[in-house]
């Protein structure tokens, strides 16, 4: 039976309400504790004693109730300790992503477009052309097509000829490779300011919108101190800085190792750091020098930003610093690889990636 059905309306009760409100402040908490469940937890229990968060009528303790009931939290039967679940990840990173890259429209195509006509199995351009010798069938628009033949020669006598045909293009769909590069040396903690959780932030909100929006495109993440290695999407809240110095050459190296096996014809590297490169490993051993910028460092870095360049891989550097004698390795090093560089402040770091992503939308290819 189609149609409409009316009901009386039941607004939310008071628990509800509460319970969605903590669900947010909880996620939050997460991101910030690199995803240790318990010290959120505690947080808000803080804060309850504080700011009196929690209503009489529901308590912490029904808050951990509905969290394990809604499959937010698991509890451990032998040592009792809480765990967040794969769902509570998912939530983490698409609250990453309203929250930074809030103003997306609504219904726009998740693929990065290119303006060079395709043959089908692309996005289908609203306008249409004349026929011509080499175009194939499956690009006809019969609809356009039998209506102009109506309109020449009428219905009596239909018949359709060559100048009748109208083609209507598709639009090549590029796909693009992504590394994007995180920067876990002690100085994203230094001084009090805390630049590793906005960092997270953004790379949770990438890669959600990339595996959700962009599905044919690849993104992989690399985290360098002393040195360099992968990690899976889902372990991003858990990421936090250890006592490390800056190998941006490790970094730089295994991206360059995974974008090599990729096949998409577009591949860049989005590098998020706030320091100057400070070691490197030669054999077994490290190389760290934290005074100044040491051109023993940054020349292997500018060789690689090289090296990048005749790979047609573009290196877009996000400096989350502003200090003057770090820009001009920042300018040297983006020069080297015709790449791009943005010193950003932590509250707009999430702007300008998403701007410069997005920006390949338009990128023509030939």
């Amino acid at each position: 039976m189609k149609g409409h059905r009316f009901e009386q309306f039941k607004a939310k009760d008071a628990a509800g309400t509460v319970y969605e409100n903590l669900l947010q402040a909880f996620i939050e908490l997460l991101t910030r504790m690199n995803g240790n469940a318990a010290r959120a937890l505690e947080w808000m229990t803080e804060f309850d004693r504080k700011y009196h968060i929690l209503g009489e009528d529901y308590g912490m303790a029904d808050f951990i109730g509905d969290l394990k009931k809604n499959g937010y939290l698991d509890e451990s039967p032998l040592t009792g300790k809480y765990k967040i679940t794969r769902k509570t990840e998912q939530t983490v990173r698409r609250s990453s992503l309203e929250e930074i890259f809030g103003n997306l429209k609504r219904g726009e195509r998740g693929n990065h477009q290119t303006f060079k006509p395709g043959t089908g199995g692309d996005e289908v351009n609203p306008d249409t052309r004349p026929f011509q010798f080499g175009d194939m069938l499956e690009q006809i628009d019969f609809t356009e097509s039998i209506r102009n033949a109506q309109v020449a020669r009428g219905v009596e006598q239909f018949s359709m000829h060559e100048d009748d045909l109208q083609i209507r293009e598709t639009d090549f769909k590029t796909q693009t490779s992504t590394v994007l590069l995180i920067d876990i040396s002690h100085s994203m903690i230094l001084y009090g300011e805390d630049r590793i959780t906005p960092a997270k932030k953004v790379a949770m909100a990438l890669c959600e919108l990339i595996t959700t929006r962009y599905p044919k495109d690849t993104i992989d993440i690399v985290v360098f101190g002393n040195d360099a290695w992968t990690i899976e999407i889902k372990d991003l809240p858990y990421l936090q800085v250890g006592p490390y110095h800056t190998n941006t050459v490790a970094g730089l190296e295994l991206a360059m190792d995974i974008l090599r096996k990729r096949k998409n014809p577009n591949k860049q590297i989005f590098m998020i750091t706030d320091g100057k490169p400070t070691c490197l490993k030669l054999g077994n051993k490290y190389y760290k020098n934290s005074f100044g910028l040491d051109r023993k460092v940054v020349n292997r870095c500018i060789n690689l930003a090289t090296q990048c360049k005749k790979l047609k891989i573009t290196i877009t550097t996000f400096m989350i610093a502003t200090d003057p004698y770090l820009q001009q390795f920042v300018t040297e090093f983006t020069e080297a690889n015709n790449g791009k560089a943005f010193f950003s402040t932590l509250d707009k770091l999430g702007a300008f990636l998403f701007r410069d992503f997005q920006s390949g939308k338009n990128k023509k290819v030939y």
